[in-house]
């Protein structure tokens, strides 16, 4: 199954179908390492889409999405500094490697535009994914989200300069 998602690029019509994952994934794939009022601070709601559609546009940001059946998925950003800002898979799609082909995608652009690394903020569910993705902890982080603490990884993995001209 995990073959069948289709990488491709951010379109303007993804926005709805990205902030509803977005919110339906914090609010239930979450919900083992993270408190309910931790959760609410998080993802009070869906986000407006067309604030979203504004962010996933900008020129410094790539945006990837994972169809299945022509239903988002899942989806990554990637900023050009190498930030993987985020990485979210609707919760039927996780623990069956549909995220491996969003994830390749994004270390991909990262090694054509020439990015020495990849850095993220992973939450405590998503440590796993970057670990076996060879990523490393850098730090523990407590975080301040709407006045509520929660805990997240920063995290790092360096990306080998590419053998191919």
């Amino acid at each position: 199954m995990a073959g069948r998602a289709r990488i491709r690029a951010y379109e303007a019509g993804d926005a709805y179908a990205i902030a509803r994952l977005f919110y339906e994934t914090v609010r239930s794939v979450n919900r083992a390492d993270y408190s309910e009022e931790q959760l609410e601070a998080w993802a009070p709601a869906v986000p407006d889409q067309q604030a979203w559609h504004a962010r996933m546009s900008e020129p410094e940001r790539r945006t990837l999405v994972a169809e299945e059946d022509d239903e988002v998925v899942g989806f990554a950003e990637l900023e050009d500094d190498g930030h993987l800002n985020m990485i979210y898979l609707r919760g039927d799609a996780v623990g069956r490697g549909v995220g491996r082909r969003p994830y390749e995608a994004v270390e991909e652009e990262a090694r054509g535009s020439g990015v020495g690394r990849i850095f993220a903020e992973a939450s405590i569910t998503a440590r796993p994914f970057f670990e076996r993705h060879g990523f490393r902890v850098v730090r523990e982080q407590r975080v301040s989200l709407r006045g509520v603490e929660m805990t997240n990884f920063a995290m790092e993995k360096p990306l080998a300069p590419s053998e191919e001209g």
